[in-house]
C-alpha cells in the first residue's frame, strides 16, 4: 500500500504536534519543520480540525495543536480519516468502478482482508506509541 501525500502529511503533523513541548505550532512553522508546502498542509490540518484530531486558532496567539491527547489518537483510524475513503484498487470505489473483471475476479477478497488487517495492525498503536526521543529533539524549533 501507499499513501498518498495528504495522509502522510497529516500524520507528520500529528507525529510533530504530539512530540512537541511547544503548546501551538503556526502553520508556516509546522510546513517549514516538516519541509512540505503550507498550502497543502493548510488542507491537511483543515481535514483534521473537522475531524477533531486538532485545533485550529487565527491570529495572534493561534496556531494548531492536538484536539486529544496522543494516546486517544489511533493511528487506523485517522489514517482511514485522512484517506477519506480512497479506494485502494478501482473495484472498490462505491460505483463498483469500471474494473472488467469485477463479478469474477479472486483477487478483490484478497485485497478486501489485506487492507483490513493493515488498518487493524496501525489501530493497535496509537499515535504516543510512536513518539520517541529522536522524535522529540526534532519537533524542537529553537527559540
Amino acid at each position: 500500500m501507499k499513501l498518498n501525500s495528504f495522509a502522510d502529511f497529516g500524520l507528520r503533523a500529528l507525529l510533530v504536534l504530539a512530540a512537541s513541548e511547544r503548546p501551538t505550532w503556526s502553520s508556516t512553522e509546522l510546513a517549514s519543520r516538516l519541509a512540505v508546502s503550507r498550502d497543502h498542509l493548510i488542507k491537511v490540518l483543515q481535514r483534521l480540525a473537522a475531524g477533531g484530531y486538532v485545533h485550529l486558532a487565527r491570529g495572534a496567539g493561534g496556531g494548531v495543536r492536538l484536539a486529544k491527547a496522543p494516546q486517544d489518537i489511533r493511528l487506523g483510524t485517522v489514517l482511514a480519516w485522512l484517506e477519506d475513503d480512497t479506494p485502494l484498487v478501482e473495484c472498490f470505489r462505491a460505483d463498483g468502478g469500471a474494473c472488467v473483471l469485477t463479478g469474477f475476479c479472486g483477487l478483490r477478497p484478497r485485497l478486501a482482508r489485506a487492507q483490513q488487517a493493515f488498518y487493524a495492525e496501525l489501530d493497535a498503536g496509537t499515535l504516543a506509541d510512536c513518539v520517541n526521543p529522536a522524535l522529540v529533539r526534532f519537533a524542537q524549533i529553537p527559540d
